[in-house]
């Protein structure tokens, strides 16, 4: 007997000890992967339209710094596919790591190019191909992240657990910022940046890629994958399977994130930082201030993440997109408003208001998609929704906003593409079943395996 209880007991130590290794894993890994992809986003628009980019003329250089920032989302796919394939044939924790390496080494080798001053075309060229490198990552790393949290998750749990990958994005946004503010304030201000100090937060990635590999290489693999082992009931073809019963489903969850996407990478992908400190523009704002404002910004995207989270295991997943995208209209209809009052308080205010609604809608995202599809191809049902979405929406809006200025001569248009990707994004989640704690396992693929959208019995 009391073995017995000792074993007991063991076991749920041995329980939640892994609960907080998973949670460790999924925030750290997924902060250290997106600090990679926001750095380069950040200084995109501050950079390298001048020092990759600079002969095809001021207004050119910027569009094509932007479009390298899109351009990696075109091959997001690629490594969602990858990811989904071998994730779940050979298990969620193997993608993890190798995603994680393959997102740190691409961003320290950016770190190290020579500039077109050095090489000519050749250091854009080989700028793109990291670029593209990174996107593949992306495009794998977050479905691994989300199933390692929301399948380890007790019931009634995954809403908060499901939080936990999310987190990285507003951690990475946070980190990013907050090292471009140190770099720009204070170690290497005015053209020091612009000569080197732009290398280092690239380069500080190796210190990152080292502390995340040894913390996502000690966590357990899924014991939703572990069943599907045992049963040896992996799909030989999940992304066949996947495009052949839940076409529908990917394309509609596309949409929905979609939404988050367009808007969230109004500060993520760099326009905001871009188009309020511009030399050439109407704002002319000092750099390092608009950093600290959108480090604060990220962690409010923080807070209603992971309250967001929370919420949708008490109100449901369904209901908490309603209500985020609603505040996130309203977020979008005030940005350009009080940004372009010239004040760093209004845009402060601005990028808060957005963060509260881009929170909102990310922080149920992850366990959302987990239960729309069946476990057999659940890694790969995730990843490329998240993929395809992250192309609808994030991957060229702030080239679009850019070139909707251009074209236009002022904000209002970018407001209503902004405005119109949110509403879009509302009306996909209203056509999808709320499906909170539907089992997970292996042993409930029949129910799983029943259509979500709201039309189909």
């Amino acid at each position: 007997m009391e073995k017995t209880l000792a074993a007991t007991v063991q076991q749920a130590d041995h329980a939640r000890q892994n609960e907080k290794r998973v949670a460790y894993a999924t925030i750290i890994g997924t902060t250290i992967e997106w600090y990679d992809y926001f750095i380069y986003a950040a200084i995109a628009g501050m950079v390298f339209n001048q020092i990759f980019f600079q002969p095809a003329g001021a207004g050119m250089a910027t569009l094509l710094a932007f479009a390298s920032v899109g351009i990696s989302f075109l091959f997001r796919p690629l490594g969602a596919f990858l990811a989904g394939h071998f994730g779940d044939k050979l298990g969620r924790r193997a993608m993890l790591v190798a995603t994680l390496v393959l997102m740190g080494g691409s961003t320290a080798l950016i770190g190290l190019l020579p500039t077109y001053a050095n090489i000519g075309v050749l250091a854009p060229v080989m700028l793109i191909l990291l670029r593209i490198l990174q996107g593949i990552s992306a495009g794998g790393e977050w479905g691994g992240a989300v199933l390692m949290a929301v399948e380890h998750a007790p019931t009634g749990k995954r809403g908060r657990f499901g939080a936990f990958p999310q987190l990285g994005v507003p951690l990475g946004l946070l980190l990013s910022s907050a090292m471009l503010a140190l770099m720009t304030g204070v170690v290497s201000p005015g053209e020091a940046f612009m000569e080197w100090g732009w290398r280092v937060p690239f380069l500080f990635s190796i210190a990152l890629l080292f502390i995340g590999h040894w913390i996502r290489s000690s966590v357990d693999e899924s014991p939703v994958f572990e069943e599907i082992k045992e049963r040896k009931s992996a799909s030989k073809t999940p992304i066949a399977q996947l495009f052949k019963h839940h076409a529908a489903t990917v394309l509609l969850a596309a949409l929905v994130f979609s939404g988050t996407t367009a808007v969230g990478y109004m500060t993520t992908g760099g326009f905001i930082q871009n188009y309020t400190t511009d030399p050439a523009g109407l704002l002319r704002m000092e750099r390092t201030p608009v950093l600290l404002v959108v480090t604060f910004s990220a962690l409010v995207w923080l807070t209603f993440t992971w309250l967001s989270g929370c919420w949708s295991d008490k109100f449901g997943r369904r209901n908490m997109y309603i209500v985020g995208f609603l505040v996130q209209i309203i977020g979008v209809a005030a940005l350009f408003w009080l940004v372009n009052m010239g004040s760093i308080w209004t845009v402060l205010l601005a990028l808060v208001l957005l963060s509260v609604g881009v929170g909102l809608t990310y922080g149920v995202q992850s366990v959302f998609a987990s239960e729309l599809f069946p476990a057999s191809i659940r890694f790969s049902g995730v990843s490329i929704s998240y993929a395809l979405g992250s192309i609808f929406g994030g991957a060229f809006s702030p080239m679009i906003a850019a070139y909707l200025i251009g074209k236009t001569g002022s904000t209002v248009a970018v407001t209503l593409y902004l405005g119109a990707m949110t509403v879009l994004a509302l009306l996909a989640a209203l056509t999808l079943r709320d499906r909170s704690n539907i089992p997970l396992g292996p042993d409930h693929e029949a129910e799983q395996n029943r259509s979500p959208l709201w039309w189909k019995s």
